[in-house]
């Protein structure tokens, strides 16, 4: 059977770095309650996040009457979901065609024969694809398929897919795109956990191609594990005020549970110990202690997955693939594993191999 390769990985973030200015706003929701401010503060502290980007350009007070220089985001009358996916339509096809272009495939980019685009943060048609398709000077003859609302682990499925289409069309160069604008759903609330969760999230694109080519990531194997009774512990929810994300302070015990339940059928038959690289979707750093403490993991296992949500926070389906960025410059050879997280509870996995 044709086996099939992840070479290359480019990414790109908005301009707009806005991490303390968000937390500034999250501790102006909480002004009229001192003590749930503190715990917002404490916790947010140790969220492990120094830098997230957003396309919302911050007007430089996170007290002021609106969030964004455009006044999109007023307080008291934050925009609602047409709104918002009006915002995702202007702005999310600049950033795929920006990480596309920085694959650096030049005129290759016509011979891209499969278009794979996952997002869960809009929608829209004609779609992401088709603006691709079009600024970016592919065939408009290419084969499209959209990934949708799926979560953080769309990255691992739009890979698979990848993987089979490769594997029954050896001459295929399939692009991979994965994009996600997780700050368009910025809410005014006072829900301590729902601040948070959106004190985690970050925008971010990744493109990748995958081909017959015998470089980069060699993708051998795929597996799901879901998690029982824990439905409502993440969740997104389409709204009246743009999407709703819960999640849950339990999750990360839920994925320690479902890791260890799942008794290493993720790797698909290797030892844990074989396996150098641990692209591990940062959700959020207690979501990486979690899955330390249920593989035994060495703290260094998991640098690149800490460095992602240290310099980016979590942008859903793209983050993993910021991970797995990090690791094509990894000796050949390697046995690595590659893991994303989201509804269900699902566990998401990839085991793949590095080639020279």
């Amino acid at each position: 059977m044709q086996q099939a390769y992840l070479n290359r990985i480019a990414t790109a973030v908005p301009g707009n770095e806005v991490h303390r200015f968000f937390l500034g706003f999250a501790n102006s929701q909480l002004k009229n309650d001192p003590r749930r401010q503190a715990v917002f503060n404490r916790l947010a502290d140790k969220g492990g996040i120094e830098c997230r980007y957003s396309f919302i350009r911050p007007t430089g007070d996170p007290n002021g009457p609106t969030v964004d220089v455009e006044g999109v985001f007023r307080r008291g009358g934050f925009p609602g979901t047409a709104r918002r996916m009006q915002m995702f339509e202007a702005n999310a096809p600049r950033l795929a065609v920006e990480a596309v272009e920085r694959l650096g495939l030049g005129d290759e980019l016509s011979t891209i024969t499969h278009l794979v685009v996952a997002s869960c943060t809009g929608f829209s048609a004609p779609g992401i694809d088709l603006e691709i398709v079009a600024r970016c000077g592919l065939s408009t003859s290419v084969e499209r398929t959209m990934i949708g609302f799926m979560g953080c682990y769309a990255a691992i499925n739009a890979l698979k897919f990848a993987r089979h289409v490769v594997r029954s069309e050896p001459d295929a160069r399939v692009l991979v795109v994965n994009v996600e604008l997780c700050t368009l759903h910025l809410q005014e609330t006072t829900d301590l956990e729902k601040l948070l969760s959106f004190c985690l999230w970050g925008d971010g694109c990744s493109a990748a191609l995958v081909s017959s080519e015998a470089s980069g990531l060699q993708l051998d194997g795929f597996h799901a594990a879901v998690a029982a009774d824990t439905r409502e512990l993440m969740s997104w929810t389409v709204t009246d005020d743009g999407f709703d994300m819960v999640l849950s302070g339990r999750v990360p015990g839920a994925i320690q549970t479902v890791l260890q339940a799942d008794d290493g059928r993720f790797l698909g038959g290797m030892a844990r110990e074989e396996v150098a690289l641990w692209a591990i979707h940062p959700g959020g750093r207690s979501v990486l202690d979690a899955v330390e403490r249920a593989l035994h993991l060495d703290p260094a296992a998991l640098t690149h997955s800490r460095n992602v949500l240290r310099d980016n926070g979590n942008m859903s389906s793209a983050t993993v693939m910021f991970v797995l960025k990090e690791m094509l410059g990894e000796a050949s050879g390697q046995a690595g594993c590659a893991m994303a997280f989201g509804p269900g509870l699902t566990a998401e996995t990839m085991t793949f191999q590095t080639v020279g």
